[in-house]
């Protein structure tokens, strides 16, 4: 019998004004969470970055619960990373008639979430299985002492 496959729902944010690196600080917090847990962290994050995973989180639920007819607090985020995005490039004036580069970067935010793996119910034992007879255990040897040093006289 094959394995029922799990349901993998998931959102993406593209070209969030914000570097990947500082965005993918925050995501490590929610990798492998529930989606209440991971809202909660979200919520105490003090990073900017943390605004925006949290849309994309909120996007994920709402597609797991309007698509897929799951229940988004049951839920627990099975994948969540930042790719780069495009960088925007601008000028600032500098003195003496220069000009100094400016690097806007921009990230791709992507969560995707599952349903928790449920444990099989172990089965009834059948009746015309018999429990086996309890053998005696043997009891383990006590653990021997190392001996004391001795200690050497001084005279």
């Amino acid at each position: 019998m094959a394995p029922a496959e799990r349901q993998e729902v998931k959102a993406v944010a593209k070209w969030v004004h914000a570097s990947p690196r500082k965005a993918r600080l925050v995501v490590e917090h929610i990798r492998g969470r529930s989606v209440p847990e991971a809202r909660t962290v979200l919520a105490f994050t003090q990073r900017a970055a943390a605004r925006d995973v949290d849309k994309v989180l909120s996007s994920a639920v709402a597609n797991a619960e309007a698509n897929h007819n799951l229940v988004g607090d049951d839920l627990i985020v099975a994948a969540a990373y930042v790719d780069e995005g495009p960088v925007l490039k601008r000028w600032r004036a500098r003195a003496r008639g220069r000009a100094a580069r400016i690097q806007k970067p921009t990230c791709h935010i992507t969560i995707k979430l599952v349903e928790p793996e449920r444990a099989p119910e172990p089965a009834p034992p059948k009746e015309e299985e018999k429990p086996k007879a309890e053998t005696p255990k043997k009891k383990a040897a006590p653990k021997r002492k190392t001996p004391a040093k001795k200690k050497e006289a001084t005279t």
